[in-house]
């Protein structure tokens, strides 16, 4: 299958370079580009990808509410956060918006692919030493954006509330199996159960959520 990908960004040349490496791969086409928000929902729209690159600091509509529109409406495009990441305050409000994952604009082209590759087939962009390095960067600060409030914890199991603190912690379902001396299956049967019952999005959401809650110090 190939993976469609749309593009957003204000900056020509951060598209033609994102555009050149994801061309160059057999199995993902750039379908389309954007350089606002707006038009960047109106795409999605029009367009149907499977995947929408996003910068999130952009003249008119940014990131933020383009990844809200897109998410929230009938298609089933995905999206990637493009952040600069060390000075971008938003990344946490884009992830509440509902992005599954988020690029570093200095990441390595083989991890670029990668990420869309995973966004792709429904899963979130959550690399334990990415996601460790997101969370203590921007959870437990003052989103520069206002963000819906977080759903409670309530109705989960003890033993469900151990797989979110790792999930939370970042680890992986292998690490998650490994640390609860379970199978990889039943650590993913946990997984699946904790983003019905807490009505998640994906892994991402789950991380959140982990946090918001307290099973996980921000500076752990």
């Amino acid at each position: 299958m190939t993976v469609r990908v749309v593009l957003v960004d204000d900056q020509p040349l951060v598209r033609a370079a994102l555009q050149m490496v994801i061309t160059d791969a057999e199995d993902m086409e750039v379908v389309g580009e954007a350089a606002d928000g707006a038009e960047a929902v109106r795409l999605a729209g029009e367009l149907a990808p499977d995947v929408v690159v996003m910068d999130i600091r952009m003249p008119g509509m940014d990131g933020i509410e383009a990844t809200r529109q897109i998410t929230a409406g009938t298609g089933s495009a995905h999206v990637i956060v493009l952040t600069t990441f060390d000075d971008d305050d938003y990344v946490y409000g884009a992830l509440h918006a509902g992005a599954s994952g988020f690029l570093v604009k200095d990441m390595a082209l083989d991890d670029i692919l990668a990420a869309v590759r995973i966004v792709a087939s429904g899963d979130a962009l959550i690399a334990p030493s990415v996601t460790r390095r997101l969370i203590k960067e921007f959870v437990g600060r003052a989103p520069s954006v206002p963000v819906r409030p977080a759903k409670p914890v309530d109705g989960v199991t003890a033993r469900e509330r151990e797989v979110l603190t790792l999930v939370g912690r970042g680890l992986s379902n292998t690490e998650i199996a490994a640390e609860l001396c379970i199978s990889v299956a039943t650590a993913k049967t946990y997984l699946t159960r904790l983003l019905t019952k807490l009505d998640a999005r994906d892994r991402v959401h789950l991380v959140i959520l982990a946090y918001e809650a307290g099973l996980v110090a921000p500076s752990g």
